[in-house]
């Protein structure tokens, strides 16, 4: 099989992606169409992304109005490696902090997953988008109140050029092979 080289990359890469939570809050969750398949996706993927050595962000908008992220996440998040930024702007990239520490970690595709998928799911991945980074949308992981929302959101940052997958799909893909020390690991978390 010849090989053509473009400039271009498909595949997303364990070492050049990211992951950032967003909002995933005690008083907003509750709220969100279909949150108890969200969270299990989520926490699925907390997993899978730990397993996989991948960075990992959790964003809060304005805890005190939205309060704390839901204990379960808290509960599987290796605190000790991720980062927690408190926010209260829509986009995660409007906050300095957080910019800050995404550029930091010299990886230029961005695993998004949380809740709300038209607000700041969406704003965070349009920025993303606008300073030339990968912004991939784990659909199956972020929610909105209204489902409607969620589908018109996922369309626009389709067609605006992010990346939509599903936790299963990014994880093996991150993975590679069932040579990957992580793939026991997932494969026991997708089950």
């Amino acid at each position: 099989m010849s090989t053509i080289t473009t400039d271009k990359t498909y595949r997303i890469m364990r070492e050049n992606c990211q992951a950032m939570i967003i909002d995933v809050q005690e008083k907003l969750t509750p709220h969100i169409y279909r949150n108890k398949k969200i969270l299990s996706k989520i926490l699925v993927l907390i997993q899978g992304l730990q397993a996989l050595d991948v960075p990992i962000m959790l964003n809060e908008q304005y805890k005190k109005g939205l309060g704390e992220t839901l204990p379960e996440i808290m509960e599987v998040l290796d605190t000790s490696k991720a980062k927690t930024i408190e926010k209260v702007t829509f986009s995660a990239c409007d906050n300095d902090e957080t910019w800050n520490h995404l550029a930091q970690q010299n990886r230029n595709a961005v695993l998004l997953f949380g809740v709300e998928t038209h607000v700041c799911v969406m704003q965070t991945a349009l920025d993303l988008l606008d300073n030339g980074m990968l912004p991939v949308i784990i659909a199956d992981a972020t929610g909105s109140r209204n489902a409607y929302d969620r589908r018109q959101a996922i369309r626009r940052m389709r067609r605006a050029g992010a990346v939509i997958t599903t936790t299963e799909a990014i994880l093996f893909e991150l993975c590679r092979s069932s040579k990957d020390p992580a793939f026991k690991t997932i494969s026991n978390l997708i089950k």
